[in-house]
């Protein structure tokens, strides 16, 4: 056994383990959110310089993921989910983790502030920073909020994507970001209700092991009833518009809607039909998010013909 509790053995890394450390699926999301972010910006992005950001953004994310992957390696191994990540299971070494994670930042930040300017660099390296600083050694141990607070670093994306074509922050921006926000902690408690988590036993005090389901189901309506009004106050804003609007008000009562349902609901309930409502709203948070980034970027094609906005 190493000192991870993991089980030696002649593993030897893989270019997919190395690729597993950046969170791909994570990255997915992000490097989505920050093209849109760079695409509805009012001002114009030159193709190459902006195909240069984007993979900025992508290689920032993945270089969070494998510093998370380094830093949270004791939690990853006393945990079913992800005890066959390739740090607990013995096939990556932590330092290797913890060298591609600071490679990654540093080539990330210093070419994005290179290719467009530093305010985007900066955001990238404060993403990076809170997300391994402030979420991880920090939140993530030590609060049930780890998850809202933690939240905004998945939310800052769309932020950089507006500030390499514009090289500032408009109300726009701190909407895209406030959506992402306000829409991580109840994608990720809707998850939580019904896949039983082990968080417990490695010392990770998430909400559904520290108060409860009963107080889960709360928190997942307040959260929902804020996020509303920030999904709606965006399509009122420059890159939004009719269609947009429609869109997330047809999402926003959908998923207010489950949110309203799971809070009605107990655990014999959830006992009874196997938690089919909790798994029907994750599946709604999950096209919820692609559906108004989708529309936003919609809104930005038809105002190219000046047809879109208001």
């Amino acid at each position: 056994m190493n000192d991870l509790g993991a089980t030696e053995g002649p593993y030897e890394a893989s270019l997919g383990d190395y690729f597993a450390l950046l969170k791909p699926r994570v990255m997915s999301l992000v490097v989505f959110t920050g093209l849109v972010g760079l695409l509805v910006a009012p001002v114009p992005v030159h193709p190459f310089i902006g195909f240069v950001a984007i993979l900025c953004i992508a290689v920032g994310a993945g270089a969070s993921g494998a510093l998370n992957m380094w830093w949270d390696a004791d939690i990853d191994a006393r945990m079913k989910r992800t005890a066959g990540r390739p740090i607990p299971s013995g096939r990556v070494e932590p330092g290797e983790a913890l060298g591609i994670g600071i490679t990654l930042s540093g080539f990330s930040v210093v070419f994005l502030a290179l290719a467009t300017n530093l305010l985007a660099a900066f955001l990238l390296a404060f993403t990076i920073f809170f997300y391994l600083v402030i979420y991880s050694m920090w939140l993530k141990r030590s609060t049930p909020q780890n998850i809202v607070i933690g939240g905004a670093a998945g939310a800052f994306p769309p932020m950089i994507g507006w500030a390499v074509a514009t090289g500032g922050i408009g109300i726009e921006s701190i909407l895209m970001f406030a959506l992402i926000f306000m829409w991580t902690p109840p994608h990720f408690w809707a998850l939580a209700l019904f896949v039983k988590s082990d968080y417990g036993n490695a010392g990770v005090p998430m909400l559904t092991e520290t108060h409860g389901r009963d107080a889960t189901r709360k928190h997942v309506i307040i959260y929902t009833l804020l996020l509303v009004p920030v999904a709606i106050g965006l399509g009122l804003t420059s890159i939004g518009g009719p269609f947009y609007l429609a869109v997330a008000v047809f999402f926003n009562a959908w998923f207010l809607k489950g949110a309203i349902s799971i809070y009605r609901r107990d655990d014999a309930a959830c006992d009874a039909d196997k938690h089919r409502v909790e798994i029907k709203v994750f599946k709604v948070s999950l096209y919820y998010l692609f559906a108004h980034f989708g529309a936003l970027l919609v809104e930005a094609a038809l105002r190219l013909y000046g047809i879109g906005g208001w």
